[in-house]
């Protein structure tokens, strides 16, 4: 365990934050924010940890068994970090901590304390406030709190009471984890970078007899030399496995003829990409993997021009239904016509997802997709994958030369002042373009397409 807080030049970004939060609950309300446990793997060996990525957003803190209190007007102090005291025995083994004296200049906070006072201060500092935030989804915290709760009714004769309302944190905090500021955005572009250059990595990898796990390993290996780690399980998919669509057993042998899926990213400085591409394992696509790649390419491209400030989030999965449906009316897997068949969702046995999500910190980042029902407009400084796909099961009721094909195309895209920027356009992605860089003939770095 390697302690790690915020460089000094962005400290004054998680302050930021950390005062956005503030206005957001208002002076009656008090917010908890604890950091992620450490997890085991088996017996005396720990997973490689990875802090919550709501803690990490206010504090830049990488070390497991510490709380957060945003205490508004207190006097003082409004920001109240807990931590492990430091254990020279415990850093000879696992490495620096940062303890109670450091804290408050390292984290820029205004007061710290060790983790273990938890159960004597924290009553104190929800003395006065109506209002508690804290994540619902940690039942063991909330169940605290209301032990705390307890405490502080046991004053209320001499007008102590405890917050009157239980609000959930995700709420406040995750509206402000939507829009990502300008130093989060040079961090997803990063994650964009390295992410795109294991893509290209791994396509200059494919060969009839490879198996899919090396293909995986190929990426691992860009992402591990930026100082990342994979933002989520890798995917890759050979032949049919690509028509599973959270194919992670990454098992099998790679053979001529067949497409290959890949779904993978790069998480980088807490902050994740996300790209898929597809290619044919010789180089070449079939008549029918064109057809088809074609149509993914023609829906993902309608929908990331639809992408700009005020258009409705659903706007990007409108454009591309519409053109997946036509294309699979003019091939002759689904009856038209286009208007019937999106109406009826006949379209949905091959195309049975949304076309896109949130991106930031989490893959699959946070922030509400509606607000009172209906679909959210989006704003600059959102970050959205955008990823039709279309994938034929092996038995389905279709001419034979199209079955068991799996096509997924994914970017990841911000939303800007002017429209749209797309963070992963490195990546190879028109029929040509894949062909001449899996033949050798095209360096999407150095080189243009002849």
């Amino acid at each position: 365990m390697q302690a790690i807080g915020p460089a000094p030049a962005e400290r004054r970004e998680y302050q930021r934050r950390r005062k956005r939060l503030i206005k957001a609950i208002g002076k009656r309300g008090v917010a908890i924010i604890p950091a992620a446990t450490e997890q085991w793997r088996n017996h005396d060996n720990p997973w490689p940890f990875r802090q919550s990525s709501d803690f990490h957003y206010l504090t830049g803190l990488a070390e497991p068994d510490a709380l957060l209190v945003l205490c508004p007007k207190r006097a003082e102090g409004e920001v109240v970090c807990f931590v492990s005291p430091r254990d020279p025995e415990r850093e000879r083994w696992e490495g620096p901590q940062l303890g109670t004296e450091r804290a408050p200049a390292v984290l820029g906070v205004d007061q710290a304390f060790a983790i273990d006072e938890i159960e004597e201060r924290l009553p104190d500092l929800l003395r006065g406030y109506n209002k508690l935030y804290l994540p619902f989804d940690d039942h063991e915290l909330v169940a605290r709190a209301l032990g705390w709760f307890d405490d502080l009714r046991r004053g209320a004769r001499a007008g102590i009471l405890p917050p009157q309302t239980l609000k959930d944190l995700a709420g406040p905090l995750h509206e402000l984890r939507l829009i990502k500021s300008a130093h989060e955005i040079d961090r997803l572009r990063r994650a964009a970078v390295v992410s795109a250059e294991a893509h290209i990595a791994a396509a200059r990898g494919v060969h009839d007899g490879i198996w899919e796990y090396e293909i995986a390993a190929i990426m691992q290996k860009v992402f591990a030399s930026a100082h990342g780690e994979p933002s989520f399980a890798p995917i890759v998919a050979g032949g049919s496995n690509a028509c599973v669509l959270h194919y992670r057993a990454n098992a099998a042998e790679l053979k001529d003829g067949d497409l290959v899926l890949v779904d993978a990213g790069a998480e980088v400085d807490y902050y994740a990409g996300d790209i898929t591409r597809t290619w044919p394992v010789d180089g070449r696509f079939s008549v029918p993997q064109r057809e088809l790649y074609q149509l993914v390419l023609d829906a993902q491209i309608a929908a990331i021009e639809a992408i700009a400030p005020d258009v409705s989030f659903n706007a990007p999965h409108e454009e591309a239904v519409a053109v997946i449906t036509r294309g699979l009316v003019e091939l002759g897997l689904i009856e038209g016509p286009v208007e019937e068949a999106i109406d009826e969702g006949r379209y949905r046995p091959f195309f049975m997802h949304r076309t896109g999500h949130w991106l930031g910190s989490d893959v699959h980042d946070v922030g509400r997709y509606r607000i009172d029902g209906d679909w959210r407009p989006l704003e600059p400084g959102m970050v959205m994958t955008v990823e039709p796909g279309i994938y034929v099961d092996p038995d389905a009721d279709v001419p034979e030369a199209y079955r068991g094909i799996g096509i997924r195309i994914e970017d990841d895209v911000l939303v800007t002042e002017e429209g749209h920027e797309v963070l992963t356009r490195q990546v190879p992605k028109t029929i040509d373009e894949i062909e001449a860089l899996m033949s050798g003939r095209f360096d999407p770095v150095n080189e243009p397409l002849e």
